[in-house]
C-alpha cells in the first residue's frame, strides 16, 4: 500500500509539472508573439487574434495570461523599459559630467521609442490612464520611480561643496529628476502630438537635460 501511494504521488507531481511547463511555454509564446507583432506593426496595427495565431494558441487562451491587448503591451514594454534602465545605469556609471551621465542614463529609453514611436505613446497612455488595479501598470510605474531615483542619485553625485542640508539637497534632486522625466516623456509623445516636428529627439533631450541640470546646480550651489 505505501508503494502504491508513493506511485500515485509521483504521478500527480509529474502531471502537475507537465501542466506548469505547458503553461510556461504558452506564456512565453504569447509574450514573444505580442512583442514581435508590436515591433513589426505597432500596437494599433495588431489584433488579439493575430497574437494568438502567431503564438499558435486559441484566442481565448491569450486571455488566460493577459486580460487584454493593453495588458500585453504593458507586459512587453515593462520588460523593454527594465532592460533600458539597466543599460542606462551601466552606460552612465563613472561618467563625471552631470549632463553626459544623465543623457547616457535616459538615452536607451529614447532609442526604444525611436524604433516604434506610436507604440511607446500607447505604453505611456496605459501608464497614465490605465486601470488603477492593473498589476502591470503598477509595475510600470515602479520602473518610472526607479528611473527617477537613478536620475536623482546622479544629480546628487554631481554636486560639490553644497551649503544646504542633505535632506533639502535630496528633495531638490527628486524635483529635478521628475522634471527630466517629464521632459523625456514629452519628447517620447511628440510623434502623436505633432509638437516640434523638425526637432531632433536626441538634441532636444540633451538640451533640456542640460538646462535642468544648470538650474539644479545653480539652486544647490549658490
Amino acid at each position: 500500500m505505501p508503494d502504491q501511494i508513493d506511485h500515485l504521488r509521483g504521478t500527480t507531481r509529474t502531471a502537475g509539472g507537465r501542466r506548469e511547463r505547458n503553461m510556461d511555454d504558452k506564456r512565453r509564446r504569447i509574450f514573444a508573439a505580442a512583442a514581435n507583432l508590436f515591433a513589426e506593426h505597432g500596437f494599433d496595427g495588431v489584433s488579439t487574434q493575430e497574437i494568438a495565431d502567431r503564438a499558435d494558441v486559441a484566442a481565448g487562451t491569450v486571455f488566460r495570461y493577459a486580460s487584454s491587448k493593453n495588458e500585453l503591451l504593458l507586459m512587453v514594454y515593462n520588460q523593454d523599459m527594465r532592460a533600458a534602465i539597466d543599460d542606462g545605469d551601466r552606460a552612465s556609471a563613472g561618467v563625471l559630467d552631470a549632463v553626459e551621465a544623465l543623457v547616457a542614463l535616459v538615452r536607451p529609453i529614447l532609442m526604444i521609442s525611436l524604433q516604434n514611436p506610436f507604440t511607446m505613446v500607447a505604453y505611456q497612455r496605459e501608464l497614465l490612464f490605465g486601470a488603477a488595479a492593473e498589476v502591470y501598470r503598477a509595475e510600470g510605474l515602479e520602473l518610472v520611480a526607479r528611473l527617477e531615483r537613478a536620475i536623482a542619485a546622479r544629480l546628487v553625485e554631481s554636486t560639490t561643496a553644497c551649503g544646504i542640508d542633505d535632506d533639502v539637497l535630496a528633495q531638490e534632486a527628486r524635483w529635478a529628476a521628475r522634471t527630466i522625466f517629464a521632459a523625456l516623456s514629452l519628447i517620447l509623445a511628440a510623434p502623436s502630438t505633432g509638437a516640434q516636428p523638425t526637432a531632433d529627439p536626441s538634441d532636444e533631450l540633451r538640451g533640456q537635460v542640460a538646462q535642468i541640470v544648470r538650474g539644479f546646480l545653480a539652486t544647490v550651489q549658490q
